[in-house]
């Protein structure tokens, strides 16, 4: 990690690290709506399916502002990416949501309706945003005391 980013020490800072890397800006709070109507998108289109220009228009959108608006937030993606907890997350909501469709239709009760569908899509897209920023808060923790350990490390040296 560079560590020239760094800002010098001023006196006031506190022993604990800092709430993210000066490096790294954190994915605002729009974004996640976007990957939570993206995780209600299968339930959506069960409920109506007429709504599928709607959710690639949306995907269009989404992939846009990602090489735009966020590129200079694709360091954070990378490294949340390689992180453990993000991927858990991932396989996490994917079991989830299969199994609870696979459970439901096991028990004689399958969703088929459209308010069923659009009850798993409110769901699923409540439990992704939090679930989403959350992982990004606790990875932003990680990388700002590792970036601390690193800056620490680099004055000891010197």
């Amino acid at each position: 990690m560079d560590t020239t980013s760094l800002a010098p020490a001023t006196g006031n800072e506190t022993a604990a690290a800092p709430a993210q890397p000066a490096d790294i800006k954190p994915l605002p709070l729009w974004y996640f709506g976007f990957e939570a109507v993206a995780s209600g998108a299968y339930d959506l289109y069960k409920a109506f399916p007429q709504i599928l220009w709607v959710l690639g228009a949306l995907a269009v959108v989404n992939l846009v502002v990602s090489l735009t608006v966020l590129r200079s937030r694709l360091q954070l993606a990378k490294r949340l990416w390689r992180g453990k907890s993000t991927r858990k997350i991932a396989i996490g909501l994917l079991a989830l949501r299969l199994g609870s469709h696979f459970v439901l239709a096991l028990a004689g009760m399958p969703v088929v309706s459209t308010a069923g569908h659009l009850a798993f899509a409110a769901v699923m897209a409540a439990i992704t945003g939090p679930l989403l920023w959350f992982a990004q808060r606790t990875a932003l923790r990680a990388l700002a005391a590792e970036d601390a350990r690193t800056a620490e490390l680099a004055v000891r040296e010197a």
